[in-house]
């Protein structure tokens, strides 16, 4: 017996030992896998922990008829890596090419298979710390004013192992199933178990509770077996290229729309599925009837004893009996394993799935503790791309970048250029910056002002929830104003009951860029870094508070930004008036003249010509420039006929070549007018 006792103390001590990570991250799917990417580039001390046996659990069952709906798409006509990956829906974040998901599938919408072998490989090919078949089943705080957030993590998986960790990362995403409980939900089939062989729905009727593309892709496998399928949700159908949100139906999955409107049969019905009740008749057939009128009712007494809506209103819309009735209401997230110490809550509303955070992807009721990939769509929920890979890869790095300042002095990355590059610098980022592409109105590029804006430090994908913290949260500071690029849809152009196939529905003329309906880029400056009242008062659907100025970028077909006349020269004078200078760039022969007539020398002027910087000059260059009339023609001409002198070409060009004679007078003159 003592024996007994001593080994079961010692199996008791071992189970409450705590293994210790920095970071731990709950999940190894997409989002899972790639937070781990970042943290061990950075050297970070981190775990994933798994409950599967393989990464990317979800997507070895879902979708269930394999077919996802984010696109995969092989060609764009350029070959710039970063501005592909606006059309790449499926690969992750990393800087290993082989690990791009065109070398995985060359379908458009590929199967989910390819996606669990990408995950594999992501994972086992950047080495990432995963711990598989590991389920976390609790997780709880301990106060401690040692750690970092003044408090550790404690987690307990399946095996009573226990670990503890300064910062916890939840990528579990949404999986569990959303039920409806009504009476006779018990003769529902879910989603997740239904069968996918449409033989099995060969010459039935088939009734589906949702209205996402879950019910839409389930009606599709059997929509040429059916004898008729109905479609009952609370809402209206909701189209993405209507709504401009990835995440609404997508006309892969729409063809039940074409055979309701058709006269096909088929049809959607809008009501309160709480509101239904399902009755079974003695051939199993179920019949639809309203909640109230089984109320005081013995079900049991059979259906010959209950009031069917049919029986007051003869042509009642489900008043057909159904084979079967299938729910496809989507996932939530799982709160089951959260003490509530953590006080990790759902959203309200129809945020309700997943978790309260704020817009920096921190939990509201736990510092520490982030939420990551689909359950931090709260974010974004039908705005933008936030609850899907190519969203959610931008928003973890965004993430990453947060942690890394916090927790290790490591400031947001950010470049300094001359304030001569600003145009240039958005021009770029506008035409290829894919982050900006896909989390639009989400995650913005911010310019910091240096002093006399001389020069201007650029930070990409900042989360624009979070600008008045920006400084806390980048370690960067912000005392001479910024510019914030971002990228919109017009105000009123996206909603489900939009019609965006209207004529003259594009704007192509610069003066009319605010009115711009499709994606564009939009620039605003600020004197000053907004405030969190600012932040909290700005406009309904606005990403951003009023600034002090504002410049729309007209829309462009080919989403290509880089005509001289309708893109670069309106934002290069929308930067100038900003700044009050001239972003100019100029010859040298042009600053040559201004250091003797303006007071003052553009900067492209006092940054390049005065410092012996810039192109050098060329009898060719000179021609080429005058012929486009950027220059005076100053050649001397020889009106009797005969050439120049060639001495005189001579000293002219070895006027072009040797830099002292223009610059020593003009370093003079310019320092003579500083004194």
């Amino acid at each position: 017996l003592s024996l007994a006792l001593y080994a079961g103390s010692l199996c008791a001590a071992s189970g409450a030992a705590f293994l210790y990570h920095d970071y731990c991250v709950i999940g190894a799917g997409p989002s899972g896998l790639q937070v781990a990417y970042f943290l061990q580039q950075a050297g970070r001390d981190y775990i994933v922990f798994e409950r599967s046996h393989a990464p990317g659990s979800f997507f070895a069952l879902y979708p269930r008829h394999r077919k996802l709906i984010s696109i995969n798409k092989q060609y764009t006509g350029k070959s710039n890596s970063e501005f592909n990956l606006r059309h790449d829906w499926n690969s992750l974040l990393s800087h290993d090419h082989r690990l791009l998901f065109r070398y995985y599938s060359r379908d458009f919408f590929p199967n989910a298979d390819a996606m669990v072998h990408y995950l594999e490989d992501f994972a086992s090919l950047m080495k990432l710390q995963v711990q598989y078949n590991t389920a976390i089943i609790h997780v709880t705080l301990e106060r401690d004013e040692q750690a970092w957030n003044g408090h550790y993590f404690l987690l307990t998986d399946q095996d009573r192992q226990n670990y503890k960790c300064s910062s916890l990362l939840v990528a579990t995403g949404t999986w569990v199933p959303n039920v409806v409980n009504f009476p006779g939900s018990e003769y529902v089939e879910g989603y997740e178990t239904v069968s996918i062989n449409p033989e099995d729905f060969a010459g039935q009727t088939v009734l589906i509770l949702g209205r996402g593309n879950s019910a839409f892709e389930t009606a599709e496998n059997i929509l040429g077996v059916t004898n008729f399928i109905h479609m009952v949700s609370r809402s209206r159908v909701r189209l993405s290229w209507a709504t401009h949100y990835v995440g609404d139906l997508r006309a892969i999955n729409n063809g039940l729309l074409d055979t309701y409107q058709l006269k096909s049969l088929d049809g959607l019905l809008e009501g309160d599925l709480e509101d239904l009740a399902i009755v079974k008749d003695k051939k199993g057939k179920l019949h639809i009837t309203l909640r109230f009128y089984l109320e005081n009712r013995n079900t049991s007494a059979g259906i010959d004893s209950i009031t069917l809506p049919q029986d007051e209103l003869d042509n009642f819309a489900t008043r057909a009996p159904y084979d079967r009735v299938i729910r496809c209401l989507g996932w939530k997230f799982d709160f089951s394993i959260y003490n509530r110490s953590l006080r990790l809550i759902p959203g309200k509303g129809n945020k309700k799935k997943y978790p309260q955070i704020k817009p920096s992807y921190e939990s509201r009721g736990t510092r520490g503790l982030f939420i990551l990939g689909t359950a931090s769509h709260s974010v974004d929920f039908r705005k933008s791309a936030g609850g899907f890979i190519h969203g959610f890869r931008y928003t973890t790095r965004a993430v990453h970048r947060l942690l890394e300042n916090r927790y290790h002095g490591v400031p947001w990355p950010s470049t300094v250029y001359s304030i001569t590059q600003l145009t240039n610098s958005i021009i770029k980022r506008v035409n290829e910056a894919s982050g900006l592409y896909q989390m639009f109105s989400v995650l913005a590029d911010i310019i910091l002002l240096r002093e006399n804006a001389t020069a201007f430090e650029y930070l990409e994908e900042y989360p624009v929830g979070v600008l008045a913290e920006l400084e806390t949260q980048t370690g960067r500071k912000a005392p001479n104003g910024l510019f914030v690029v971002i990228m919109e849809y017009g105000r009123n152009f996206s909603g489900a009951d939009k019609d965006v196939f209207y004529y003259n529905r594009a704007v192509g003329e610069a003066q009319h860029a605010w009115q711009s309906n499709f994606l564009h880029p939009v620039i605003y400056y600020y004197e000053h870094l907004p405030t969190e009242r600012e932040m909290k008062l700005r406009p309904p659907d606005w990403p951003l508070p009023r600034p002090d100025a504002i410049h729309h970028i007209v829309e462009d077909f080919l989403t290509d930004w880089t005509a001289p006349n309708a893109h670069i020269l309106p934002l290069r004078r929308f930067l100038e008036n900003c700044l009050s200078t001239d972003l100019r760039n100029f010859f040298a022969e042009s600053c040559f003249f201004f250091a003797f007539t303006h007071q003052k020398l553009p900067p492209f002027c006092q940054q390049g010509y005065v410092r012996m910087q810039g192109l050098v000059g060329s009898e060719g260059l000179r021609r080429h420039a005058v012929e486009a009339g950027l220059l005076e023609d100053y050649t001397p001409r020889d009106f009797s006929g005969d050439k120049t002198p060639d001495s005189h070409e001579g000293s002219q060009d070895q006027l072009l070549r040797d830099h002292t004679i223009q610059v020593r007078p003009l370093q003079h003159l310019v320092n003579a007018k500083d004194e």
